[in-house]
């Protein structure tokens, strides 16, 4: 089934959105459902749930743990925004050029993008290994060697780990808009008697005032629910000091066996992670987004 717009082109009818909406329906809103309502019951996984009202948040919110770990998701998620965002729109720039080897370096260098969290993380951890990885054998510049012995060192490493496997996804966000700037912008300043560097801040960048803002959002998104690599690297420690959100809802799952409050942490992550990309989006324009190319 097709319809037709005022403009005489034949579009797809809402049938074809069937199977994505179900599919959307199932695996996604009605998981996000079942996690409300367990986040006002009480549910050790073998009996029964039990209602407990507004216990699980009350006891969310009473738990110093549970609000430093909300912080440190969020220190994280900034951190992967400052780092990550001016290395990609960089490197996406260079790599929508025609360089010479262009095309061999971005395809090395786009590797981690192929590699899970987990086989990444694992590799990471090997690598910096105080008793048997480069710290070790490299004491006058990691001093001790020991990198995930205090809060500072080890979130440091968390947020280059981050960086390592995702700048090359926003990279290949970037490379896409910038490929799509009109060419004859760049002509007309070349005329004008503009260099490269004004080429890119007053051409380049406010092109991709759309690309970035996408990519914070994954961003802000993906750091929010940052999970494997905390496991894998430094389990929360030292001590709670890496503690997040994310990791702190699986512990209160699957060792402590609190499937209501770590079903309030779920729900809690959602909520901060809507309310952060909303604010990006009102305060960048993005909801009134039009399109860059020339003439339109």
């Amino acid at each position: 089934m097709t319809t037709r717009s005022g403009t005489g082109v034949s579009r797809p009818g809402s049938v074809w959105a069937v199977p994505a909406a179900v599919f959307f329906g199932l695996f996604a809103l009605l998981p996000l459902v079942l996690v409300v309502v367990l986040s006002f019951a009480e549910w050790n996984g073998l009996s029964g749930p039990r209602f407990s009202g507004l216990g699980n948040w009350q006891r969310l919110f009473d738990d110093p743990v549970m609000l430093k770990s909300l912080w440190l998701s969020v220190l994280l998620t900034v951190l992967g925004v400052v780092v990550q965002t001016p290395l990609s729109i960089l490197l996406g720039v260079w790599a929508a050029g025609h360089q010479r080897n262009r095309a061999v370096l971005s395809a090395i260098y786009f590797v981690p993008l192929l590699l899970s969290a987990a086989a990444v993380s694992v590799l990471w951890r090997a690598v910096l290994d105080p008793n048997f990885g480069v710290p070790a054998h490299a004491e006058w510049l990691f001093g001790n060697g020991n990198l995930f012995g205090t809060q500072s060192s080890a979130i440091g490493v968390l947020a280059f780990v981050s960086a390592w496997q995702f700048t090359p996804l926003h990279t290949l966000i970037h490379q896409g808009a910038a490929r799509a700037v009109p060419q004859v912008l760049y002509q007309a300043a070349q005329i004008d008697g503009a260099g490269k560097v004004r080429q890119f801040f007053h051409i380049t960048l406010p092109q991709l005032r759309n690309s970035i803002i996408t990519s914070m959002i994954l961003m802000v998104v993906g750091g929010l629910t940052t999970f494997d690599t905390v496991l894998i690297l430094t389990q929360g420690g030292p001590g709670t000091d890496t503690t997040i959100s994310a990791y702190y809802m699986y512990q209160k799952a699957f060792k402590n066996f609190d499937y209501g409050m770590a079903s309030a942490i779920g729900v809690l992550l959602v909520l901060v992670a809507t309310v952060i990309s909303l604010i990006v989006v009102r305060l960048s324009g993005y909801d009134r987004m039009r399109s860059t190319m020339e003439g339109l």
